[in-house]
């Protein structure tokens, strides 16, 4: 079980995970932070202060897409599926709302749900490897010049731009940097990765979606400034002038729990409709 930072909010839901945890006969595993975080107690069906990765049946995520992204790079290639309750803002990758959350966790241990497998995208440079559930973003750093890259697909360059930077996305994370930045929703199930600019001092810039067995390589034209690089909103490295870093797009990585006739066109309707609502 995860959580997202704000104990107060998510405490409920989890005291109810604990009890029917229990009332199913299930053993709730709880990491250092979580037992810290809730002030919860070794006891019939929970386990806590248990390190490392858990080989469980299924996780549980209390929290916005943030939380729910940790939790899926957590076990990601492991088959094990995230249950997400959505304590956040907008929760596209949430199961279910938070309203509902004592009733999801309820189907969710009894096994009613389905199982979405989510690719990923395998970032790799001189500074290290990463995988992105759903996106990687580079940014010129604060106070610094507009940044310079150019990127290629297989062996030819395809453009050069400067820019405030660049995501690279999963069609499940098509919908967030992404999309603000004007590129195009990719629905879940479609094979490949989209690549948008943000902010680009250009015409002629455009999102371009790169086929699944493509590598696509991003490289820092710039000859003094270094480009900050995330996976999922969190800073990874930083990407030095002249040097490049590649991204390729990984099947099965995650695996995304939701309750029946929870498709993506309802899940876009649902959380985008909403917002479009809101005064």
């Amino acid at each position: 079980m995860l959580s997202h930072r704000r104990p107060s909010e998510t405490r409920p839901a989890i005291e109810a995970l604990v009890e029917l945890a229990r009332r199913a006969g299930a053993v709730l595993y709880v990491d250092p932070e979580e037992t810290r975080k809730h002030r919860l107690e070794h006891g019939p069906g929970l386990e806590v202060d248990v390190e490392g990765r858990i080989d469980a049946d299924l996780c549980f995520a209390f929290g916005g897409d943030g939380t729910i992204l940790t939790a899926l790079r957590r076990y990601a290639g492991t088959g094990i599926p995230v249950f997400a309750v959505n304590f956040g803002e907008i929760g596209f990758l949430a199961t279910v709302d938070r309203e509902s959350a004592e009733e999801g966790i309820e189907q969710a241990l009894a096994g009613n749900f389905e199982v979405l497998s989510l690719p990923g995208i395998s970032l790799s440079g001189q500074s290290g490897e990463w995988l992105a559930i759903n996106d990687v973003s580079m940014h010129r750093q604060p106070g610094n010049r507009v940044a310079d890259l150019s990127y290629a697909v297989g062996p030819g360059e395809i453009g050069r731009v400067r820019c405030d930077g660049l995501a690279v996305a999963t069609p499940a994370g098509s919908t967030g940097y992404n999309l603000a930045n004007g590129g195009p929703v990719m629905a879940w199930g479609v094979a490949g990765f989209v690549v948008s600019f943000i902010a680009p001092h250009s015409l002629t810039a455009r999102a371009l979606v790169v086929a699944p067995t493509d590598v696509l390589i991003v490289h820092n034209r710039s000859r003094e400034e270094s480009v900050d690089v995330s996976v999922d909103g969190r800073p990874v490295c930083t990407l030095p002038p002249g040097e490049e870093i590649a991204a390729r797009f990984v099947d099965g990585q995650g695996c995304l729990a939701q309750v029946a006739g929870a498709s993506f066109y309802h899940r876009l309707r649902e959380k985008f409709g909403r917002l479009s609502s809101i005064r």
